[in-house]
């Protein structure tokens, strides 16, 4: 990439996010000094329709609550993507718009690194754009898993330390907890928790959401979002130098 190109993020209240500095960060090191990456703060999704007509956009990040809704404004996506039903990264080469899904990978490093033999099934918190890519990394994976939602079988009203205790892995994929909000909590059995349980948060910010801090409270092992956000967003600037 030799040009000097744009690139962004789409979400909605997403004053917070960590990729704006991360990306200038890294066009200081690669000496990219004329590349640019900038936040779209969007109400809703029609608004991204002149962002994509942006001259020089090479390509997009995009967030909560856009991961899905972002598809039909696309030509064309990854089997990946398609598979998953959520894009998180747009590559714009030659006016051509494809949706992709780093998460996905992101979210298999992270995993793969903080597994243990004995985590075996899994509890996935929320339905959204993320939680659909680690059902996916599950799938692919042989792990089975149940979605708790709120129009599931199994919901944030119905979910019982029982269920907690037969899956020894707990992916809290719902943005409730993110900052500002950085007292809110979903609903769980918390005391169903023990030593033997992986508890993952996506969230980043705060780096201990309150999800996380109950959970460690129990004795499990607890981790937050930002290796896997790392990771994905490494993917999708890979995909934004092809």
């Amino acid at each position: 990439m030799n040009a000097a190109l744009k690139f962004g993020l789409i979400g909605k209240d997403i004053a917070y996010s960590f990729s704006k500095k991360y990306f200038q960060d890294k066009f200081q090191r690669l000496m990219l000094h004329d590349h640019s990456y900038e936040i779209y703060d969007l109400k809703n999704i029609e608004k991204v329709l002149p962002i994509l007509q942006t001259p020089d956009l090479r390509g997009l990040n995009v967030t909560i609550p856009y991961k899905e809704a972002i598809i039909p404004y696309l030509d064309a996506l990854s089997s990946e993507a398609e598979k998953i039903g959520a894009v998180n990264t747009i590559v714009i080469k030659d006016g051509k718009k494809t949706g992709y899904n780093t998460d996905a990978p992101g979210f298999e490093k992270c995993f793969l690194k903080f597994r243990k033999q004995r985590h075996q099934s899994a509890l996935i918190l929320g339905n959204g754009g993320a939680a659909k890519a680690v059902q996916y990394v599950f799938q692919q994976s042989g792990i089975p898993y149940k979605t708790v939602y709120r129009k599931g079988e199994i919901t944030f009203e119905n979910l019982s330390p029982e269920d907690v205790s037969k899956h020894l892995v707990v992916i809290q994929c719902t943005p409730v907890g993110t900052f500002p909000g950085v007292t809110d909590c979903v609903p769980f059995p918390f005391e169903a928790l023990t030593p033997e349980h992986l508890v993952i948060d996506l969230i980043y910010n705060p780096a201990e959401t309150q999800f996380i801090k109950n959970a460690y409270s129990r004795g499990a092992k607890t981790y937050n979002g930002l290796f896997m956000l790392e990771n994905q967003a490494e993917k999708a600037w890979e995909l934004w130098q092809k």
